[in-house]
Formats: C-alpha cells, sequence, structure tokens
C-alpha cells in the first residue's frame, strides 16, 4: 500500500484534486490529450459572470507548494498502542488520541470521517517570534520537481526549498504551514460543521485571508474576543494585551444552525404588530379569548386602535362576547407575522386580545439567542476562579475562564503550574461546544497540545453528553526544543521534562496530553452516575517507515523474492489491520473478527477479509474456501492481501480455488485487492 502511495505521490500536482473534480463534473471540457479547454469552460458559466485573470486574494510564497502537501497522500503508519487499548476502560472507547504530525493525522482520518466531524477547534502556533513556531518540512523534493509539479522558475523553487530547509518564523512560513491542513480540515467538517480557530492580533488578519480562501468568505460566521486574563504585564511599556481572537467558519453556513448563547424555556408573551413592517389585513378567526376589560364589547368597521407609534384599522366588525372574540376580524396593521402563522396561533389557542384591543401571542417553545461575540473572563457575579459548572441556558452567565483558571486547573490536575504556557481552560471548550446545541457530535482538535479540548469532551460526557474526540498531537522531542530556547521558555520546558520524568514519561509533548486525560478519566469516574459513559480513549502512533525499507518498497518484485525488514516485520499485524481498516472506512475501533483458518489467522470484517501474514498454506486456502461455502454469514466480497507476505504463486492458487465460487449457489463475485 505504501509503495503504490510512493508511486501515485510521484504524479501529485497542486491542483490535482481540483482537476478531478473538473473531470467529474465538466468532462466535456478536457481535450483528447487530457489537457483543460478553459475556453469551453467558459461557455459553461454564466453570460453575465466576467471571467478576469486579476481578482482578491491572498498570495504568499509558497502557497502552491502548500496545496501540493495537502493532496500528497501520507506514507505513514498507524500503529496502535496494544497494551493501552486493550485496558479495560479503552477497549470499546470511541475516544482517539493520535501521536503524530497532524498533516499525516488528518489525511488518514479523512479515509474513514470525511464529512463526519460537526465541530473541530485548534489552538495553532500563534507565531509570535517567542511561541517557539518554525517552520520545518520532512518533505524532500529537488528544484527540478518542485519546477515541474508548481510551474514555477528554479529561482522561486529554491526560495520556497530553502523556506523549508532552514525553517522561519516568517508570515509566508505560517501560512504555508496552515494552509494545507486547513484545507484538509474543511473536508472533515460535516455540511453543517464548524471550526473555531484561536489566534492572537499578529496572524489574525492573515488567519481570516487564509480561512476565506479555504472556506469561502460567504460561510465567516464570527470573530470572537476571549478575555484571557485579568491584567497585562506589569512591565510592559506598550499597550498591554489581555484578550485572544476566535475565528469561526462553518463548512455551510446555509446549513449551519448557529452558536447559541441563551436559551429561554420562560412562557412569554410576544406583540404581533411591529412599527417598522409594511402594512397588511390580517383574519382572526373567531375564538380567540380576550383580556379587554368588558366581557360584552362591539367596535365598529373603520374604527381606529391606536397608540403613539402604530395603529390598527378594523375592516370588520370586532365583536367580544363572554370573554372571546365572537366573529372573525379582519383588521389591518403592521404585522410581525404572516397570515398562515396568525392562523397557526389562533388554532393553538396562542393568540389573545389584550387589554388595549391590540394582539398578542403566547410563547411556549424554547427561544434561541446567537451567543455574544465578547467572552468576558468572568461572569455575572464577577468572581474569578475556574469551574466546570455552567447553566447550558445561559453560556454568558458564570463567564469564560481564564489563562490564570487552566492555571489552576493544572495545579489541582497535575500537581505542578506552569507546565503550559498560556493554556485555555477548560470551561471555555466546553461552553464553545455547547454553543452548537448538538449532544453527540465527533470533536477533533488537531493541535491538541495538553488535551484541553479532550478533557472538556469528557467532562460534558460526565454530565450526560454523548460526543466522541478526536485529537493529535505532535510528539515533539523537549530536549531538542529546551536546546533551542533561553530565558523563561526555557525553563518552562525543564520544568515539563521534569514532571514527565517523574511520571515515567519520555520527554515529548504528546505525553503530557496522555497523562493528562488518563488522571481526568480516574478522577470524573469516581461517583461517576451516567450511564455507558465513556471514559476511556484509544491511543495509536503515526510512524514512518524508515528510508531503508521505503529503498526496499520501491524495488521490491513480488515474483523474484521476499521483502526484508518489511512493514510487517517492523510494525506488526496489528499497525497494517489499523491503518487498512482506517483507509477502507471502518474508522478506529472497528469490529473486526479474528478468524483462524486452519492455523492461519484472517481478520474479517463487514464485506472485507483482510490476509496480512506470512506462510499461508493450502490448508489455510482450503479453510478460507470451506468457509465461503458453508457459513451463511460470511460474505467477503474483497479479498486485502499484504503483498510482501505472499509469492505470486501463491496468489494466484487462492484466486484459482475462489474462482470456481462464482459457479455456487452465492454467485460471489470476489475482488481482490494486493497492497504493497
Amino acid at each position: 500500500m505504501i509503495k503504490e502511495i510512493i508511486e501515485s505521490n510521484d504524479l501529485v500536482f497542486p491542483n490535482s484534486k481540483q482537476i478531478e473534480i473538473l473531470k467529474e463534473n465538466f468532462p466535456a471540457c478536457f481535450k483528447q490529450d487530457g489537457t483543460f479547454d478553459i475556453e469551453r469552460f467558459k461557455s459553461y458559466l454564466n453570460n453575465k459572470l466576467l471571467v478576469n485573470n486579476e481578482g482578491y486574494e491572498l498570495k504568499f510564497l509558497g502557497k502552491n507548494y502548500a496545496r501540493l502537501l495537502a493532496s500528497l497522500d501520507t506514507t505513514t503508519v498507524v500503529v496502535p498502542n496494544e497494551i493501552h487499548n486493550n485496558k479495560i476502560e479503552n477497549k470499546n472507547s470511541d475516544n482517539v488520541y493520535i501521536s503524530g504530525d497532524n498533516l499525516d493525522g488528518i489525511k488518514h482520518l479523512l479515509k474513514s470521517y470525511s464529512q463526519k466531524i460537526k465541530f473541530i477547534y485548534i489552538d495553532p502556533p500563534y507565531n509570535t517570534g517567542s511561541d517557539g513556531f518554525v517552520y520545518k518540512d520532512k518533505f524532500s523534493f529537488s528544484v527540478e520537481e518542485l519546477t515541474q509539479k508548481l510551474s514555477i522558475e528554479e529561482e522561486q523553487a529554491n526560495r520556497i526549498l530553502d523556506l523549508t530547509k532552514r525553517g522561519s518564523a516568517s508570515h509566508s512560513a505560517w501560512l504555508m504551514f496552515m494552509y494545507p491542513r486547513l484545507l484538509l480540515a474543511r473536508d472533515l467538517l460535516t455540511e453543517d460543521g464548524v471550526i473555531f480557530i484561536s489566534i492572537d492580533e499578529n496572524e489574525c488578519h492573515n488567519l481570516k485571508l487564509l480561512c476565506d480562501d479555504v472556506f469561502g468568505e460567504e460561510n465567516f460566521i464570527s470573530e470572537l474576543t476571549w478575555e484571557k486574563k485579568k491584567k497585562g504585564s506589569y512591565l510592559a511599556h506598550d499597550i498591554t494585551n489581555i484578550k485572544e481572537s476566535i475565528i469561526v467558519y462553518s463548512r455551510d453556513k446555509s446549513l449551519f444552525n448557529g452558536l447559541i448563547g441563551e436559551v429561554n424555556e420562560d412562557v412569554e408573551t410576544y406583540p404581533c404588530v411591529n412599527a417598522n413592517n409594511p402594512r397588511d389585513v390580517r383574519y382572526i378567526p373567531a375564538g380567540i379569548m380576550s383580556k379587554y376589560k368588558e366581557k360584552n364589547f362591539i367596535m365598529k368597521k373603520g374604527e381606529v386602535i391606536s397608540d403613539t407609534t402604530m395603529n390598527l384599522v378594523l375592516k370588520s366588525d370586532l365583536v367580544i362576547k363572554d370573554g372571546q372574540l365572537a366573529e372573525d376580524l379582519q383588521i389591518e396593521g403592521n404585522w410581525r407575522y404572516g397570515q398562515e402563522k396568525m392562523f397557526e396561533y389562533a388554532t393553538r389557542k396562542e393568540l389573545y386580545i389584550t387589554q388595549d384591543l391590540y394582539l398578542r401571542r403566547i410563547v411556549r417553545e424554547p427561544r434561541y439567542k446567537g451567543l455574544k461575540d465578547l467572552l468576558l473572563r468572568l461572569g455575572d457575579k464577577k468572581e474569578s476562579g475556574y469551574s466546570y459548572s455552567f447553566d447550558e441556558n445561559n453560556l454568558q452567565s458564570g463567564g469564560w475562564g481564564s489563562n490564570e483558571d487552566a492555571d489552576e486547573e493544572q495545579r489541582l490536575l497535575f500537581g505542578e503550574q506552569g507546565l503550559m504556557t498560556y493554556p485555555k481552560p477548560v470551561l471555555l471548550l466546553m461552553k464553545l461546544i455547547s454553543s452548537v446545541k448538538d449532544d453527540s457530535m465527533y470533536i477533533c482538535d488537531f493541535f491538541s497540545g495538553s488535551g484541553t479540548t479532550a478533557e472538556a469532551v469528557m467532562r460534558l460526557n460526565a454530565n450526560g453528553k454523548r460526543h466522541h474526540f478526536i485529537v493529535i498531537q505532535l510528539p515533539e522531542n523537549l530536549d531538542e526544543l529546551s536546546d533551542n530556547l533561553t530565558g523563561d521558555n526555557k525553563k518552562q520546558v525543564g520544568k515539563l521534562i521534569h514532571y514527565l520524568d517523574e511520571q515515567n514519561r519520555s520527554h515529548t509533548l504528546d505525553q503530557l496530553g496522555l497523562e493528562r486525560l488518563t488522571r481526568v478519566a480516574k478522577n470524573i469516574r469516581i461517583g461517576q452516575t451516567v450511564d455507558n459513559f465513556d471514559w476511556g480513549f484509544q491511543h495509536y502512533t503515526l510512524k514512518e517507515p524508515e528510508q531503508g525499507t521505503i529503498d526496499k518498497l520501491e524495488k521490491f518484485d513480488n515474483q523474484e523474492m521476499f521483502l526484508v525488514n518489511d512493514i510487517l516485520e517492523d510494525f506488526g499485524t496489528q499497525t497494517v489491520l489499523t491503518t487498512w481498516l482506517l483507509h477502507d472506512g471502518y474508522g478506529f475501533n472497528a469490529s473486526v473478527e479474528a478468524i483462524n483458518f486452519n492455523g492461519y489467522t484472517g481478520y474479517y470484517i463487514d464485506k472485507h477479509l483482510y490476509l496480512i501474514n506470512k506462510d499461508i498454506s493450502q490448508e489455510a486456502i482450503t479453510a478460507i474456501l470451506d468457509k465461503y461455502e458453508k457459513d451463511e454469514n460470511f460474505n467477503a466480497e474483497n479479498i486485502v492481501l499484504f503483498g510482501y507476505s505472499f509469492l505470486w504463486t501463491k496468489i494466484d492458487e487462492l484466486k484459482l480455488n475462489l474462482a470456481r465460487l462464482k459457479a455456487t449457489e452465492k454467485n460471489l463475485h470476489i475482488n481482490f485487492d494486493v497492497r504493497y
């Protein structure tokens, strides 16, 4: 499979994905030689649409290079943490923690979770100059390859390669880093999905333009302002910053239900008229209640019911008997509701005549108000301090937490403060998630950091929600990071390293997140009363095969030899199986049945039978055949073989033996998929 990926990546260009979309939807616009006919394409467009070569867009060094990175498939494999994942609390969990580069991680996720993630939150590096962000690239391209793939001059190719090789914290480097990740993240979102991105003023303007490019300007939801701390630095000579922005976009704003900040469930009454609305006549059916002081009353056609701002003109007699409207009424006014709605409210006994002869409706259903764009640190009581409890019907009440609150959370959870710089409070994430008003959704964070988003999901689920988190964190080497830092930043990383030593964990950033979620799950479990609460998580690591293995994969000929030190030997059967299950759309924690075929283990799920291990015997092939013939519940339409485990003679033998099943009562049509 990796061999095929390497070969296909050689043929990938930055616009490969877009070209495939055009081929699918506009096949007539491609010439016989495969080139795109732009003039013919223009003819498909509305004749009123002006197609120009110039337009408003975001440009930066390496933009097409970033698109290329998004288009390349990942050659990493997904290695399950089998000891952790088989623990009782984790075995059946739908929560996932991935240690690895998030660009690779998102590419794996897209195989199984495309358009399935409802909520994404990320807190990427801010590129402040002091946050340690330096763009580093694991990809290796020659100048010649880039000039060909990107259709650029050698000079520009050299500039891009120089930026990627030496590392840079420039605006272009940051944008080149973020662009492919956001491009792919968009494909993860459901049609009504939403992404929240924390950022400060250093890259906020660039991020907004970048998101306009990726998600479309029309899908911008809001720029929320979060009050992150009580006051700025005491020693600062300039204006101090106590806020951050959270940029919000939806995949399709027309389908997005909005960010709900307040839900009013109390019974209220609303006026049926609004002085700013156009005038029209409404027909009011007899039978609605009257609260007018006289139980029996008549007002003649043509009379006016008026106050200082608006008036109603009777188009028929107003007749009240025994406290009810006795006859159908026609009345002109500035109506808030259409005729159909007025009939509906009257039928449901929600419409009544007021004491001053106006019309009002009784409102019983919940009313939803949008989230305010200012997320204040403190709530109504003006009290500081961390909290995990809040009023779901009024998110603005109780405040949104602060950096100081997050520090206190760390102290209580880890017994230490300052393990992470400027951490986000759990309350902030709990409220952002709650603003979407969905009780069960996939939630993703591919800049997981210390694991705040994952903890927020756990705590919401402890209160009855049914969310699932998928988070990704780069296992950044903290020893190397420390070597490149000075001052307070170096001290902070040193403190984190010391803490990980105390927990017998390796010096990588993802280990803090793993430690955090383990502790949170243990704490939440105590006294837990929610049925079927998922308090565990699965852990996977993304690993790149050694260069020597990749070189052998590229040269491998299955008709001549077995591969020495292949992926199976390097990583094991479960890694190959996990990677394939993701690729085939089954996701993590798929329910796979291990079947013993006369001493040979195969793996069956749905319509796939995976044959990975080496040394398949004739007896095993016979057992597979018997399984097809005798087990009516077994109907694997796809047999997937790990090509390095099978000589071509064995593959042909298996195909020939299974071919005769087409003539049986099952009339099977089996697809063979040999992956390298």
